[in-house]
């Protein structure tokens, strides 16, 4: 029997009210994602990639459709389910890292295993090896104004992964970076796709990014279109 997949979204909408405005921004989407598959999606500023990587994540609800997120409708949970199932099966990376800047870099990446409950000393172990792995072992204790741009990146990304989530969504995770920078971004995600089967799905206007997926994906004017 095969495995249901990691997401889908079927006849996704989305509408916001600007003033006496009713803009729609999403207009019937329909996608599936399958457990360890790569996707990117590109297209023109305005066509509603973010929208619609902020509906998968839980982070905005549509305004018709459905999500099923790892078998759970996500316009069936609560709040308090839905921020558990976000915590445990997504990811997130974006354009900018979104570290915080008082905590070390090993506090950032540990910070998704304490809000889940996990012992300190355990989630310090955990964050240690990801850092490790991601080339940041020598950087555990900076915190983040203190290393660069690439090297920021990196714990974000080794924060998406470590709860071991299923999906990872990247909204433009190589935007702010050189193009040598976000080549090593770009292979280090490839990398942990393949070694730990986590699905991607990432939003980028770089075409080098989207060759490396396994499937691209075009939207316009609020549908995804190929």
């Amino acid at each position: 029997m095969n495995n249901p997949p990691m997401l889908q979204c079927r006849q996704l909408t989305k509408r916001y009210m600007q003033g006496p405005l009713n803009v729609e921004v999403l207009k019937g989407v329909n996608l599936t994602i399958g457990r360890g598959e790569r996707i990117a999606i590109m297209g023109a500023s305005g066509s509603g990639k973010s929208t619609l990587l902020h509906l998968l994540g839980g982070l905005e609800k549509p305004t018709g459709g459905q999500i099923v997120l790892d078998n759970v409708d996500l316009q069936k949970v609560g709040p308090s389910r839905l921020a558990k199932l976000r915590n445990a099966s997504l990811g997130f990376v974006y354009q900018s890292h979104h570290l915080l800047g008082e905590f070390t870099v090993l506090e950032n990446v540990a910070m998704p295993l304490l809000i889940a409950g996990t012992s300190v000393k355990t989630a310090r172990e955990r964050a240690g090896k990801l850092l490790h792995r991601v080339g940041l072992g020598h950087r555990m204790e900076h915190k983040p104004g203190e290393i660069s741009g690439g090297e920021r990146q990196r714990a974000a990304v080794a924060r998406a992964l470590i709860n071991h989530p299923g999906l990872i969504l990247a909204d433009e995770p190589t935007g702010n970076l050189d193009s040598k920078t976000a080549d090593q971004v770009y292979q280090l995600m490839l990398e942990l796709n393949q070694e730990l089967n986590v699905s991607l799905l990432v939003v980028t206007h770089d075409h080098e990014l989207a060759s490396r997926m396994g499937k691209v994906l075009h939207m316009e004017d609020g549908v995804i279109v190929s």
